[in-house]
């Protein structure tokens, strides 16, 4: 049954999901482990677009208005960069140039506020439009993950190249007073009366201090932004030092501010989406055992096998992915590249079944809750230092060794070419 169009029609159509919440890792994560499942699902988007003439970013069943972003983008592109076929790409690939310049009424598909994000590179906060640093930064993603699909199927520069020109615009809400992302006007100015602890306005469910690490494309741009590694480190560091309280009183208290204080780690907000990759940024700026020790803590901390074992919804699944992502040992901080960036093993041994028959061996002997450090690390016994692990060696088979510490080694993984992709590197 078509929500799009009232019809019963031949082939897929999936619904009651949001790609605000599972762009992050649960689509990364079919795609690695049950990719004919997932290509099922682009059938179901190419259904919808040819339906209704927009792809979903929030389906239930039809078009919403709900949350921001243009995330379908990443869906799409990281599902074919990840290697799934099967379907019809070139109709999904003309939907997101569409959509990318367009939106259908009072719903958030397409791109809410278009027209003064192309042509300011940032979408305003004086126009009635709210959550315009969220958008602007997770449009800029999105035209980074088009300019990347648009790369993977050969269209020329002429076609791609104003997504690679826009992948840049997170960079137009960053305030170099704060070292951090604020909202600015269409005559260019930023927010008189900005508080990196307020809550909304700006934002989307968190504040700046959330929202100024979702960069997911260009870590290594946001690192220069902010004045290089050691300066970024310190931003990352405090996000966990500052008080909880801080911000609670700046709107009506809604379940995620309140979630965030009861967790009393700082404004480190895990209940909710924007910052549950953040963690993992140590990896570009050359102090990942940093990324080592937060991603235990916030494991053992934020999850458990009761009735409240979530730190806040599970949000269609992009929480519990979180965990098993991480518990394997690495997470996807950029969907649309093949790069998995490393946290820290929860188990002794894992043994993923691929769907293409290969197996996927994970062992760190001595793990537990002391041991979250990695001391030296083996790839198909060679001595690895990088910081992530690619899509094309999980998926040829691998067995990965761990030898785990209760102290960091503070010289692994700090090489400039340890890091994972950035946008600016290329």
């Amino acid at each position: 049954y078509s929500p799009y169009n009232g019809k019963v029609l031949p082939g897929y159509m999936f619904t009651d999901t949001g790609f605000w919440d599972t762009f992050r890792c649960l689509f990364p994560f079919l795609n690695l482990m049950y990719p004919e499942m997932n290509q099922k699902m682009q059938e179901g988007l190419v259904n919808a677009y040819k339906e209704s003439g927009f792809l979903p970013e929030w389906a239930s069943p039809g078009h919403r208005d709900c949350m921001v972003g243009n995330n379908s983008a990443s869906v799409v592109a990281d599902a074919y960069i990840k290697g799934l076929r099967g379907y019809d790409i070139e109709t999904l690939w003309e939907a997101l140039k569409h959509d990318a310049n367009s939106q259908l009424p009072r719903t958030a598909s397409g791109r809410v506020a278009y027209e003064e994000y192309n042509k300011l590179g940032y979408v305003p906060n004086n126009i009635g439009i709210g959550q315009n640093v969220a958008r602007t930064l997770e449009y800029a993603y999105n035209d980074w993950t088009i300019y990347a699909l648009g790369k993977k199927l050969g269209k020329p520069a002429s076609e791609i190249d104003i997504f690679k020109q826009r992948a840049n615009n997170y960079k137009n809400v960053y305030d170099p007073k704060y070292k951090l992302m604020v909202g600015r006007s269409d005559k260019g100015e930023f927010n008189p009366s900005f508080k990196g602890t307020d809550w909304s306005r700006d934002f989307c469910e968190g504040n700046s201090w959330h929202w100024s690490f979702c960069v997911f494309h260009d870590p290594q741009g946001l690192i220069d932004l902010m004045g290089g590694k050691k300066e970024f480190n310190h931003m990352m560091d405090s996000v966990f030092k500052m008080p909880s309280r801080l911000g609670m009183d700046s709107r009506g208290m809604i379940h995620e501010m309140r979630e965030m204080q009861v967790m009393n780690m700082g404004q480190y907000a895990h209940g909710n989406q924007p910052i549950q990759h953040m963690v993992y940024l140590y990896n570009y700026s050359g102090e990942p055992w940093k990324a080592q020790y937060w991603v235990r803590e916030i494991m053992h901390k934020l999850y458990t096998a009761e009735a409240d074992g979530y730190c806040g919804d599970e949000d269609n699944g992009q929480t519990s992915a979180w965990y098993v992502f991480s518990a394997l040992g690495f997470y996807t901080v950029c969907p649309g590249t093949d790069q998995y960036v490393l946290g820290t093993p929860l188990f002794k041994s894992v043994k993923l079944h691929l769907d293409n028959g290969k197996q996927v061996l994970i062992q760190a002997d001595k793990a537990d809750r002391e041991n979250r450090y990695i001391k030296g690390m083996k790839v198909n016994g060679k001595t690895y230092t990088r910081n992530f692990l690619t899509h094309e060696q999980l998926l040829g088979g691998a067995k990965i060794q761990y030898q785990m510490s209760d102290t960091p080694n503070k010289q692994r993984g700090i090489q400039d070419s340890d890091r994972p992709y950035s946008f600016s590197l290329e």
